[in-house]
């Protein structure tokens, strides 16, 4: 399967990316990032060139944690710009914007685990096991 992102899409994701690996860098980034998911997102951001090839259910889920991760980091970044400024600041409007765009990969990067659950439960008549979610692949 395949998720599609478009220009602004992957700007704003590659810019969430970063800014969560450098904020749970070291002592100035406050609590450092966990392993899982600082690892999670550098394999995403690896693979981050447009369009994402969506193989396996296991894969899905750590796409899914990694997005899910890097939104948090970019809705953290809107609070932040509203509060040091005001709304309609040119910060907090582009901290918004690069939120809103992750935000809208994330549901479908959901919707597709939604289906690959379906398919794999229509196919083998039971919800996926670790295994087939490991081994399942969809093509694209």
């Amino acid at each position: 399967m395949i998720l599609q992102c478009n220009y602004e899409e992957v700007s704003a994701l590659t810019h969430g990316a970063h800014g969560y690996l450098e904020a749970g860098a070291g002592p100035e980034g406050g609590v450092a990032a966990p392993p899982v998911e600082r690892q999670l997102i550098e394999l995403f951001l690896d693979r981050l060139d447009g369009d994402v090839s969506v193989r396996t259910i296991e894969e899905q889920g750590e796409l899914e944690r990694a997005v899910d991760a890097i939104v948090e980091h970019l809705r953290s970044e809107v609070d932040l710009q509203v509060t040091i400024a005001h709304p309609a600041a040119e910060e907090a409007v582009a901290a918004y914007f690069d939120f809103a765009h992750a935000l809208s990969v994330l549901s479908r990067l959901r919707e597709i685990g939604e289906e690959m659950h379906a398919v794999v439960e229509l196919i083998s008549g039971s919800p996926p096991s670790a295994r087939l979610a490991r081994e399942f692949v969809f093509p694209d």
